[in-house]
């Protein structure tokens, strides 16, 4: 299936609504609980943006390849910071996942190998979404969970992307003899002048990247433009030694556009990603025919298909259609004093919070592809069984 970036614009009179809505609202509201008109949302949940951070697989191979420590982790941040060009053209908002919504995907990957994608909707207020990436072939894996806090600042809408992912390689240690494992915070985002002025999207903030076992760190700052000086998408970083502070190198630029990267040892600046020459590779994805109806694509298909169409009557009733459905199912787990547990994920100790359900830990990378085949269906011809079809089962509250 055909990477799709989605490119819609906000219309003069869709512009006014939106105003409308806005200007009832108080700074600091949580927009997480106001119901936004469809014309400002993306054609895609919030399950399926998530993998525009893993659209560059081939850097990703890069990185893991690269034996010097130092330059391996260079390589990690360049993979890192690779992702954020994939965004809308227009100001966008993907739709916010329901409980038990999940998104499943794979790459084929430039050495013939495969990397496999399961997300999954693990909370709904506040909103956490939790996914899971890995090529067992190339001994790589993501672990994370995103939970984006909406808030209205004035002529600004803010989402503060709490949360934090773990990118680990399976067969290399780091410096205490540990399994190599990355840290990776994410910036915040903001749409600016929705009251006045344009339109316009931006990251924002510091971003972290940590490898504590190497005693590295890189600390990106995603520049918003001030109000007299400064440009929009400028980026500003620094990779360090952790344990003496010595700055090892400089990074800079537009995380739109080119980044470049300078050696401080050494004085030689670089280009480091360059979004014009860069090919996103894009995750393929079953037919919507063999989805189940908790998968994203096909539990929003009435929504995104209106959209596409820009018909925003129907994309809003059927929008209010699942999202009704939801609240009968929370006052009804409610009424019979039930608890509501995500099937495909578990809880996890510190600040992950969940992880895959189920221990990948095969012997050999077909015994891990197996046991990931055994979660979700992922691959064309892989159906969603009867355990999928039907809302998950809920354990009583009070045992």
């Amino acid at each position: 299936m055909p990477f799709v970036d989605y490119i819609d614009e906000v219309e003069g009179d869709q512009r006014n609504i939106l105003l409308t809505i806005i200007a009832s609202l108080r700074p600091g509201s949580d927009l997480s609980r106001i119901t936004l008109p469809t014309f400002i949302l993306e054609r895609k949940s919030m399950l399926e943006r998530i993998t525009n951070q893993l659209s560059h697989p081939d850097l990703l191979l890069e990185a893991h390849a690269t034996d010097d420590p130092v330059e391996r982790f260079v390589s990690v941040v360049r993979w890192y910071l690779s992702g954020w060009h994939i965004t809308p053209k227009a100001v966008k908002k993907p739709l916010n996942p329901v409980l038990s919504e999940y998104f499943t995907c794979y790459w084929d990957l430039p050495n013939n190998t495969q990397a496999y994608y399961i997300a999954e909707q693990t909370s709904h207020h506040p909103p956490k979404s939790s996914y899971f990436y890995m090529s067992p072939a190339n001994h790589i894996r993501v672990d994370g969970t995103l939970i984006p806090r909406s808030r209205f600042l004035g002529n600004s809408a803010a989402s503060m992307m709490e949360g934090v992912g773990y990118l680990t390689f399976l067969d290399r240690t780091d410096f205490r003899g540990q399994t190599e494992k990355y840290e990776l915070t994410q910036p915040n985002m903001y749409a600016r002048n929705i009251l006045i002025g344009k339109l316009k999207y931006e990251l924002g903030d510091h971003s972290l990247i940590k490898c504590a076992g190497n005693d590295l760190m890189a600390d990106i700052e995603f520049k918003v433009k001030g109000f007299i000086s400064g440009s929009y998408n400028a980026i500003a970083g620094k990779i360090i030694r952790q344990s003496t502070g010595d700055v090892l190198y400089e990074i800079s630029g537009k995380w739109n556009e080119i980044m470049e990267i300078k050696n401080m040892k050494t004085g030689v600046k670089s280009v480091f990603f360059d979004s014009f020459k860069a090919r996103p590779q894009p995750p393929r994805l079953r037919p919507i025919e063999q989805q189940g109806p908790l998968e994203s694509r096909r539990l929003w298909q009435k929504v995104t298909d209106a959209l596409a169409k820009k018909d925003h009557t129907t994309a809003t009733d059927e929008k209010f259609a699942i999202e009704d459905r939801q609240r009968q199912e929370a006052k009804k787990r409610e009424e019979d004093g039930v608890e509501w547990h995500p099937r495909l994920f578990k809880r996890a100790p510190g600040p992950l919070e969940w992880v895959i359900h189920k221990d990948i830990d095969g012997a050999t990378p077909e015994e891990q592809t197996k046991q990931i085949f055994c979660i979700a269906p992922i691959l064309e011809g892989q159906q969603a069984n009867h355990e999928f079809d039907i809302p998950p089962l809920h354990k009583a509250a009070n045992q």
